[in-house]
């Protein structure tokens, strides 16, 4: 009986606690909504939404069930379709917002482009926004975004990573290759600075907006080794699909992209895809090997989260609420984003809540003018911590999420994760503690074709075939100056300043010498240092210039005194020329004389050695002046010229051969060459004027004056072709080191034997000839003999000025004479033809008689008149 009432006492007070608390219970529970926006439909961008939203339902429903979360409250979502649009997005929010119930938080959206215009916005309703799937790094400017946070982290943090991959594989130069969208902007940027710092050049940066047919050719013609891609993954296709057609993949290319898309991105739908025109075997061959960075969205340490559920067992359940497959399903991946920004929320309306409490104020009171509800739940989302499925979740002072990168690859057409990069000690941690990489040709590419320096030196029989010509040249010169060492005694000799003669020689063996330092290049690397280099492209110069200048200076001299001396010879004999015509002589016989005279001065002419030495002189200390001055400003030095390269032909690898030829160079070397040749040239012309000039002149104190101008016109013709010739063929080695060794050594060879031949011949003529009187003649005269023919000379000279004196006055009267005959015959001619008038008339009458009487007077004249003429040369005569 007792144990009958008690149960209805159960029941009954059962019943009471039902109606009095049970019902108050369901009544009290108040709602929070959330303004949802996801990226669902829609041509182009993101639609990562299909993946994300049954992740933040199936978040909703697992913090509605959570015992110790949001007490009394239930959290619910109203949401719409963005399209991955800005203008739509901006739309919805405006529907969400101003159409019942009150929103107190907003989540997403999911695409940077439409979060950039909608977290820019919501801060003027005092919203604080929760994003899953914006990464742009734009996002992170808290002056411009204030009150936003995002779960999904920045794709800045992808960038560090990529780097420390180009330091691990040895990458120094890349190329850049994005879509046209601030999110992508934005990391390019940020990744570009990163680079600048560490050292790696950024090669070429392309961009596209719709069609990357361009941009990838762009990346083909520039050589491009090492890509980083960044692009949504419909874009992607269309860029991997123009990579594949301009053969842009494979053993020497490798690609860097976004590594959220789903792991089979690249499968082609015509339908949904229908600008794609390759395959998905051609997109699969074109994007094997490639890497992916992308910040870690899933725990990996598969423990237990805040929702007691491990990622495994998250995933599962999403299974089960997707309509297509998980590998076929946009935003799967970042489904784990999506589920811990519900949580993310869910904590920061619970210690909101709390807060609100101490002040008297409830959550669910908020309004859109409440700045402090919105600051106390911007302040507990700040502060919001909790392990998720997506990894530890925590925000910096940005609102970016702090997480580790992983990196992957694809082989055989599936993603392999080769390792995780730690921001917080800036280290990539491989699996199994090394990359389990895999390349196609068995090693990562370079990231430039790798290139061989192929030295272009001169060839080895070219090179000893001039130095034999040249030492040959040598010993010729030797063999002169011995020549001229031994015969400096003999007159034939003495008269052609021997002196002279052996600097011209001097200078010949400098040029000869320069052709053997011009023929030395990197070949004799192990003999000549890069020091020494420095030391051989000055000794070229100084050799050549001071050969050259020493050889055809000498020769310049000798022809400049032959050129005054016949000037000054020309002077006397014009004023000899006019004394003698003021003695009686006619004008018309002024030009003989004036030769004999012009003759003979020439010929008395005396030339002093020093003369001769101070031209040369001068000339040297020009060339020294000009040498100091080039050395001093700007020295030369051995310098690369880098050919096109030549791809190798004798093996697989990604190598090519780099022709480069050493020449001695300076700064502003045109400038000094230009002083030279201008210097040189005048030289040139001008002794080449004074040959000309005295080209017919002798002079006795210079005998091979005529082989010297001889010498000077082919020195002049060859450096005149050689200058020109040799700077146009600069960069062929071979022949212009032939060229200019073969036109050193023929003005050389020439000079010796115009100059010297004819001295030998002539010399050895006489021995054999004129042994002992040559003898005697070709001994140096002394001073009582010199004095005594000079003496002789002038007296020979009075002698034929007085016989041309004589001979003028001989040919003043041979003119007179017959100026007389003339007259004569002409008065013989009129008194014959007076007879015969005389004759014809056969009467005359007194006053013919008259005339006749007078016509006979004619014939006394002549007669007079010849009497008078034969007279005159006896009386001239005497």
């Amino acid at each position: 009986m007792f144990q009958r009432r008690y149960i209805s006492f159960s029941v009954y007070a059962l019943c009471i606690l039902s109606t009095c608390y049970l019902i108050p219970i369901c009544s009290c529970v108040k709602d929070l909504v959330l303004a949802g926006i996801f990226p669902i439909t829609g041509k182009g961008g993101w639609a990562g939404g299909v993946g994300c939203y049954p992740a933040a339902q199936l978040a909703l429903e697992h913090v509605n069930n959570h015992s110790g979360l949001l007490p009394g409250y239930h959290l619910t979502m109203h949401y719409n379709d963005s399209e991955c649009e800005p203008g739509k997005g901006i739309t919805i929010l405006y529907d969400l917002l101003y159409n019942e119930p009150q929103k107190i938080m907003l989540l997403g959206p999911g695409c940077s482009t439409v979060t950039t215009t909608i977290a820019e916005a919501a801060k003027m309703w005092n919203l604080v926004v929760m994003s899953y799937g914006s990464s742009s790094p734009a996002l992170s400017d808290r002056r411009r975004f204030t009150t936003f946070f995002r779960t999904h982290p920045s794709a800045n943090l992808n960038n560090p990573a990529y780097i420390q991959l180009f330091k691990h594989y040895g990458w120094q130069k890349i190329n850049i290759i994005q879509e046209a969208e601030e999110v992508f902007v934005s990391s390019v940027e940020n990744l570009e600075r990163l680079c600048k710092q560490n050292k790696i050049e950024v090669v070429t940066r392309q961009s596209f907006l719709k069609d990357p047919a361009e941009a990838v050719r762009n990346l083909n013609r520039s050589d491009a080794r090492i890509i980083v891609g960044l692009f949504y993954e419909k874009p992607a296709r269309l860029v991997f699909c123009e990579a594949y057609k301009n053969n842009l993949y494979g053993k020497r290319v490798v690609w860097l992209i976004i590594g959220w898309y789903a792991d089979n991105w690249y499968e082609v739908d015509p339908d949904k895809d229908p600008d794609v025109n390759c395959t998905k075997e051609e997109l699969k061959e074109a994007l094997e090997g490639h890497l992916t960075a992308e910040s870690l969205i899933r725990n990996s340490n598969n423990v237990s989260t805040l929702s007691g559920r491990t990622t495994e067992q998250f995933f599962n359940e999403l299974g089960s609420r997707l309509t297509t497959k998980p590998t076929e399903t946009p935003g799967y991946v970042e489904a784990p984003l999506a589920y811990d920004a519900v949580w993310a929320i869910a904590l920061a309306f619970n210690r909101s809540i709390q807060e609100l409490a101490k002040y008297g104020k409830l959550l669910e009171d908020f309004t859109y003018s409440d700045e402090f509800t919105s600051q106390v739940i911007y302040n507990a989302t700040q502060n919001t911590e909790f392990e998720g499925v997506s990894g530890r979740v925590s925000f910096t002072s940005e609102g970016d999420r702090i997480a580790q990168t992983q990196i992957e690859q694809m082989q055989d057409g599936h993603y392999k994760i080769l390792g995780y990069y730690d921001p917080d000690i800036d280290v990539i941690n491989w699996e199994n503690g090394r990359p389990r990489d895999r390349w196609i040709g068995g090693k990562p590419p370079r990231h430039e074709t790798l290139k061989y320096p192929q030295f272009r030196i001169v060839e080895r029989f070219l090179f000893w075939s001039m130095v034999t010509l040249a030492g040959f040249g040598i010993v010729l010169a030797i063999c002169c100056l011995i020549f001229n060492f031994t015969h400096r005694m003999r007159r034939l000799i003495q008269l052609s300043h021997p002196n002279i003669n052996n600097l011209m020689l001097f200078g010949i063996v400098l040029c000869l010498i320069s052709v053997i330092l011009l023929g030395l290049d990197k070949a004799f690397d192990t003999l000549i240092t890069n020091e020494r280099f420095y030391m051989l492209c000055q000794a070229r110069a100084w050799i050549l210039m001071t050969g050259f200048t020493l050889s055809y200076g000498s020769m310049f001299s000798k022809i400049w005194n032959v050129h005054r001396l016949s000037t000054y010879a020309k002077k006397e004999s014009k004023r000899e020329a006019r004394r003698s015509a003021g003695r009686g002589s006619f004008r018309n016989n002024t030009s003989f004389a004036e030769i004999r005279t012009f003759s003979s001065l020439v010929q008395t002419q005396k030339v002093e050695s020093w003369q001769l030495y101070i031209v040369v002189i001068a000339l040297l200390v020009v060339d020294i002046l000009i040498l100091a001055l080039w050395a001093g400003i700007h020295p030369m030095d051995l310098a690369p010229y880098k050919f096109p390269p030549e791809k190798a032909t004798d093996t697989d690898e990604d190598i090519e051969y780099e022709p480069v030829l050493w020449q001695c160079a300076s700064p502003h070397d045109t400038i000094w060459m230009g002083v030279i040749f201008a210097y040189k040239g005048l030289f040139l012309i001008f002794g080449l004027f004074l040959a000309y000039e005295t080209r017919s002149v002798k002079i006795k104190e210079l005998n091979d004056s005529r082989f010297v101008g001889m010498s000077i016109y082919n020195v002049v013709i060859l450096c005149i072709i050689t200058a020109p010739v040799s700077l146009i063929i600069s960069r062929q080695h071979n022949a212009k080191f032939a060229f200019v060794a073969l036109s050193i050594m023929f003005c050389s060879f020439l000079s010796m034997g115009l100059i010297f031949v004819p001295k030998i011949i002539e010399i050895y003529r006489r021995k054999t000839e004129h042994s002992d009187s040559k003898k005697l003649e070709d001994s140096i005269p002394s001073r009582e003999e010199e004095e005594k023919y000079q003496k002789l000379l002038g007296e020979n000279e009075e002698l034929k000025k007085q016989i041309q004196e004589k001979e003028e006055k001989i040919k003043m009267l041979q003119g007179r004479i017959k100026d007389r005959a003339s007259e004569r015959a002409r008065l013989t001619l009129e008194y014959q033809k007076s007879k015969e008038a005389e004759q014809n008339v056969s009467s005359s009458s007194p006053k013919q008689a008259e005339t006749s009487g007078e016509n006979m007077v004619v014939p006394d004249r002549v007669e007079q008149k010849r009497h008078s003429d034969s007279a005159l040369p006896s009386s001239t005569g005497a």
